[in-house]
């Protein structure tokens, strides 16, 4: 009986695959730091049992899956390879996996895990489904018909993947430790298209994916005239937002959403586009989109007192400027209050003035101290430096958040990819 164990299980896309085998009754451990993140609940809620990293867990018997974001040289994966045990990596062992299923890659630099969220939320509502979400969820139904899954560019690891099927969001320059430029990412996405089996939904108001070619139909969606499938007729208010969606100029359906802002409408219309694809019931797209909840770190609230605080994942200016909006829509007679925390020097250097001028759409702006990463946890920019950017900007600690108490009435937008929620978490213990 094999036991897969997982090299980094807390990892967000180790945890959703170790979900996902546990659900299939494969026999599934795996270790990790022993610090506390967000990722192992749903792994304790299924027993799974988590060890701290130790090369006394490799033994006999294991199949060892590796997270990415662990070298060779790790001592688990050193010891796996001593005794002679398979060492797959994450990406790898995916890749394989999905050839039992219709597979829907959803990749882009921006949305990939609020998109693969609605998707697997809509098309379970026809057929069984299991789904990786990027955001640490996963779930393994045994006879699916579909696996939804998040594919990620960094390091070009979605490169293992030949799905049936890719949703692509958009092209956009990021991690700029590893790509060169735009072109770089954009090579990336074209060799990924080229490996997709049966068609791509790609957003058409992209200039970068309308250049990309493919040896399968590329359906385009968007709010431009030129799409397949377009959206018209967009209504926004406090409670979501409600369109109508043309298929090459021929009216389709009316459909509403709980989410806001333009980025979500579009991650709509690409499920939308994908369903009508694959030849999924109307009523059934209507219904879903209707109870989708959202995913974990997207613009998730909580009230508190007068406040309302919301926990974001952006960490690229593309993505501030979507959450504050987003926040406007919802919230129109209120304040938006900006805590952010930059993810990463190298990114932080990149996009300096992007950051500046994205964070100036909020009312008021609070910055942490730049979060460094596995890859890089120094560089000779500071915060500093972005703080001289943006003109009444205040810098903010863990040890002290009282400040915001003076924004009555506000909404507190946390953002970033660090550990951001330390700082609303100190500042939830300064309101009890």
């Amino acid at each position: 009986m094999t036991v897969y164990h997982f090299v980094g299980i807390k990892g967000t896309g180790m945890s959703a695959l170790a979900q996902i085998l546990h659900d299939m009754n494969y026999h599934v451990q795996g270790s990790d730091i022993e610090k506390k993140v967000f990722t192992q609940k749903a792994l304790e809620a299924r027993n799974i049992k988590i060890l701290p990293f130790a090369k006394e867990n490799i033994k006999e018997g294991l199949t060892v899956i590796a997270g990415n974001a662990f070298p060779d040289t790790h001592p688990e994966i050193e010891e796996a390879n001593r005794i002679g045990l398979p060492v797959i990596r994450y990406h790898r062992f995916l890749g394989e996996f999905m050839e039992m299923y219709t597979s829907v890659a959803i990749t882009g630099v921006h949305g990939k895990t609020s998109t693969t969220g609605l998707l697997s939320h809509v098309i379970q509502g026809a057929e069984p489904t299991s789904y990786l979400i990027g955001d640490g969820t996963g779930k393994g139904i045994p006879n699916s018909k579909y696996f939804v899954f998040e594919a990620c560019e960094y390091r070009r690891h979605f490169l293992s993947y030949k799905p049936d099927y890719a949703i692509m969001t958009n092209i956009d320059f990021d991690h700029p430790d590893y790509f060169a430029n735009l072109d770089d990412v954009f090579d990336a996405f074209q060799q990924m298209a080229l490996q997709v089996k049966k068609g791509i939904i790609a957003c058409g108001d992209d200039e970068q994916l309308q250049q990309i070619q493919a040896k399968v139909p590329v359906v385009y969606y968007g709010f431009g005239d030129d799409n397949d499938f377009q959206a018209r007729n967009i209504v926004k208010s406090t409670e979501g937002t409600a369109f109508d969606v043309f298929v090459r100029n021929t009216f389709y359906g009316s459909f509403k959403i709980t989410t806001f802002g333009d980025h979500s409408v579009l991650n709509a219309l690409s499920v939308i586009a994908l369903c009508h694809y694959e030849g999924i019931d109307i009523e059934i797209i209507q219904q879903r989109l209707l109870t989708f909840e959202g995913v974990k770190r997207r613009f998730n609230e909580k009230k508190l007192g007068d406040q309302i605080l919301i926990d974001d994942y952006a960490h690229h200016p593309t993505e501030i400027n979507a959450t504050i909006d987003a926040a406007r829509q919802k919230y129109p007679e209120r304040d938006i209050v900006a805590v952010f925390q930059p993810h990463t020097f190298t990114r932080t250097q990149s996009f300096l003035d992007e950051f500046a001028d994205s964070l100036q759409k909020a009312d008021y702006i609070y910055l942490c101290d730049i979060f460094g990463s596995a890859r890089e946890n120094a560089g000779k920019l500071t915060i500093d430096h972005l703080l001289e950017k943006i003109n009444n900007s205040h810098l903010i600690i863990e040890e002290d958040t009282s400040i915001l108490k003076q924004h009555e009435n506000a909404v507190i937008v946390f953002m970033g990819a660090g550990d951001i929620q330390k700082y609303q978490e100190a500042y939830e213990k300064v309101l009890a």
